[in-house]
C-alpha cells in the first residue's frame, strides 16, 4: 500500500512538473518581451526628471503635436473605413467577374510595399508637378494639390489603410448564409433594405475591429508624416521624438514625448482591446452571394464597376509610377553603386533576424496558449496571448527605440549594436502579424488532434512535424514572408538609429528624396520594391514547402 501511494505521488509530481515545463515556450517569450520593453522603459525613466511633469501641462508645442496626432488619425480612419465600406460591398456584390482575384491581390500590395516607396509614388501622382497636375494644366485648368501637410498625410494614409479595411470587412459577407439572400429575394427587398437588415448586422461584428486597427496604425505612423508633414504644424508624436533625438539631441524632451506616446497608445489600446480580435483576410467570396437579389440590377452593377475601377486606379497608379520612373532613371549608375548594395545587405540582415525572432516568439506564445486552452481548460488564454503579442500596438516601436537608444548612449555602444537593436524592435513590429496568423490555426489543430496524439503518445518534435506543422505551414509561410517584407522596407526605427553611417535601403531612399535627387531616388525605390517582392515570394515558397 505504501509502495502504491509512493508511485501515485511520484506520478502526480511528474505530471505537475510536465504541466509547468510545457508552458516554458510562452513563459520565455513573455519574459523576453518584458525584459526588452521593461529595459527600454527603464532607460526612458532614467532620463525622466520630476521637473518635466509640469511641461506636460504647460508646453504649448506638445499640446499641438498631440492634438494633430489625434486629429489626423481620426480623419484618416474615418475616410479610409468610410470609403472601404462601399468598395467592399461592391466586391462582395460582384462576386464573380474576370480579374476579381487579381484586383483583390492588388489590394494586398500596400501591406507589403515599403512606406517610403509608396510615398514617392503618391508624390509623383498628386504632387505639385505630378501626373494629375500636369494633365489639369494641359486641359487649361490651374489646379494644384497641397501634397505636403495634412492633405498629403491623409491621402497617404488612405492609400495604405483603405485596402486593409476592405480586406478586413470583406469576410463579413461570408457570415451571411445563402438562405438569407433567397429569403430577401422572395420578400422583394431593395438594395437599401438588404444593407439595413442583412449586411449591416454582419458588418457590425467586423467594423469596430477595423476602426481600431486602422486608427492605431495612423496614430503611430512615422514615415508618412516625416516625408509629407511639411513643417512643425503637421508633426505627430513619433516624428517629434525622432526630431528631438536626431536633430536637437535633446534626450529629455524625447523622453517626455515617448512617455506621452506610451500613455496615449496604452489608453487607446486598453479602451478598445475588446475589439482587437483576430480577423481573417479574405482571398475571395463565393458562398451564397450569387443569390443576391440586387446583384444584376443595372444601376447597382454600374456603381460597383465604378467603385472597383476607381479604387484599383487609386492603388495601382502610384505603384506603376514608381516602376516607370525607376526604369527611366539612371538605372545603371545607381545599381552599380556599392553603397546601394551595402544598404540592401543591412536591410536584408535586419529583416531576416527580425522575422526569425518574431516567428520564434509567436510560435512559443501560440503553443503555450494551446496548452492552456486544451489541457488546463482556460478558454480565455487565446485573447491573453494575442494581447501579449500585440504589445507594439500599446507600446509603439518608436517608444521602445527611444529607451534602447538612451541605453546605447549611456553605455557608448551605439556604433556596435545598432543593427541588432533595429532588428529587435522590428521583431516587435512584426510579432502581431505572425501571432495572429499562427495562433488560431495551431489552437484549432490542437482541438481536432489533441486526444488522438495523447492516445498515440505523440509529443514533442514528432507531433510538431507530423501534426502541427502541416496545419500551420501555409499561415506561417505567409506571416514570415509578410513580416520580412515589412521589416525590409521599414524606415522608422532605422532612421532613429542612423548615427554610424550604416544606413539601410529605406533610409538611403529618404536621404536621396530629401536632397532632391529624385532620379536616383526613383531607381532606389524600384530596387526597394523589387527586393521586397522577391523576399516575400521566396520566403513564402521556401517556408511553405519546408518539411512538406
Amino acid at each position: 500500500m505504501d509502495k502504491s501511494l509512493a508511485v501515485c505521488i511520484v506520478t502526480l509530481s511528474r505530471m505537475r512538473a510536465y504541466r509547468v515545463i510545457s508552458l516554458w515556450p510562452g513563459t520565455l517569450a513573455v519574459a523576453f518581451l518584458g525584459t526588452l520593453i521593461g529595459g527600454s522603459l527603464a532607460g526612458i525613466m532614467a532620463r525622466f526628471g520630476t521637473g518635466d511633469l509640469t511641461a506636460i501641462v504647460t508646453d504649448a508645442y506638445l499640446h499641438s503635436v498631440i492634438g494633430f496626432t489625434l486629429w489626423q488619425a481620426t480623419l484618416s480612419t474615418l475616410i479610409s473605413v468610410g470609403l472601404a465600406l462601399p468598395i467592399a460591398r461592391a466586391y462582395a456584390r460582384q462576386s464573380h467577374f474576370v480579374g476579381r482575384r487579381a484586383l483583390i491581390t492588388l489590394m494586398g500590395l500596400p501591406m507589403v510595399m515599403p512606406v517610403i516607396v509608396a510615398v514617392l509614388g503618391i508624390v509623383a501622382i498628386y504632387g505639385h508637378n505630378g501626373v494629375i497636375t500636369q494633365l489639369m494644366r494641359a486641359a487649361g485648368f490651374t489646379w494644384s494639390f497641397g501634397i505636403y501637410g495634412l492633405g498629403g498625410i491623409l491621402l497617404a494614409h488612405v492609400f495604405f489603410n483603405l485596402p486593409l479595411a476592405v480586406r478586413l470587412l470583406l469576410p463579413a459577407w461570408e457570415q451571411v448564409p445563402g438562405e438569407s439572400w433567397r429569403l430577401a429575394s422572395t420578400l422583394g427587398m431593395s438594395s437599401t433594405q438588404l444593407f439595413r437588415f442583412i449586411e449591416w448586422p454582419a458588418l457590425s461584428a467586423f467594423l469596430p475591429g477595423a476602426l481600431v486597427i486602422v486608427f492605431l496604425l495612423c496614430f503611430t505612423s512615422f514615415a508618412v508624416v516625416l516625408t509629407l508633414g511639411g513643417g512643425p504644424g503637421a508633426t505627430t508624436v513619433e516624428v517629434a521624438i525622432y526630431q528631438a533625438l536626431r536633430f536637437d539631441f535633446d534626450p529629455g524632451r524625447a523622453t517626455l514625448l515617448a512617455l506621452t506616446q506610451l500613455a496615449l497608445c496604452a489608453t487607446i489600446a486598453l479602451t478598445m482591446s475588446r475589439w482587437l480580435r483576430s480577423q481573417p483576410l479574405t482571398q475571395g467570396l463565393q458562398k451564397g452571394l450569387r443569390n443576391r437579389p440586387d446583384r444584376n440590377a443595372l444601376l447597382n452593377r454600374a456603381v460597383d464597376v465604378l467603385l472597383i475601377t476607381l479604387s484599383a486606379l487609386f492603388i495601382g497608379l502610384p505603384i506603376a509610377t514608381v516602376v516607370v520612373a525607376g526604369l527611366e532613371g539612371p538605372l545603371l549608375r545607381v545599381i552599380l553603386d556599392s553603397a546601394l548594395w551595402s544598404a540592401t545587405a543591412r536591410s536584408l540582415g535586419i529583416a531576416l533576424i527580425a522575422t526569425l525572432i518574431a516567428s520564434v516568439l509567436a510560435l512559443g506564445l501560440a503553443m503555450t496558449a494551446r496548452r492552456l486552452v486544451l489541457v488546463q481548460r482556460r478558454p480565455g488564454a487565446t485573447d491573453l496571448v494575442l494581447l501579449a503579442g500585440s504589445v507594439s500596438l500599446a507600446v509603439p516601436p518608436m517608444v521602445i527605440g527611444t529607451g534602447l537608444f538612451l541605453w546605447a548612449l549611456m553605455t557608448g555602444t551605439t556604433e556596435v549594436i545598432t543593427l541588432l537593436l533595429i532588428a529587435l524592435i522590428n521583431a516587435l513590429m512584426v510579432l502581431p502579424y505572425a501571432l495572429r496568423s499562427i495562433a488560431p490555426v495551431l489552437i484549432d489543430s490542437g482541438r481536432r488532434h489533441h486526444k488522438l496524439c495523447e492516445q498515440l503518445g505523440l509529443q514533442g518534435w514528432q507531433r510538431f512535424r507530423r501534426i502541427d506543422w502541416p496545419a500551420i505551414r501555409k499561415p506561417t509561410a505567409f506571416a514570415v514572408a509578410l513580416g520580412s517584407a515589412l521589416s525590409f522596407g521599414d524606415m522608422g526605427v532605422a532612421a532613429l538609429f542612423d548615427t554610424s553611417g550604416a544606413i539601410t535601403l529605406p533610409v538611403m531612399l529618404y536621404h536621396r528624396m530629401s536632397a532632391y535627387r529624385f532620379d536616383e531616388a526613383a531607381v532606389t525605390a524600384l530596387v526597394l520594391i523589387v527586393m521586397s517582392m522577391i523576399l516575400f515570394w521566396a520566403l513564402d515558397r521556401i517556408v511553405g514547402r519546408w518539411l512538406s
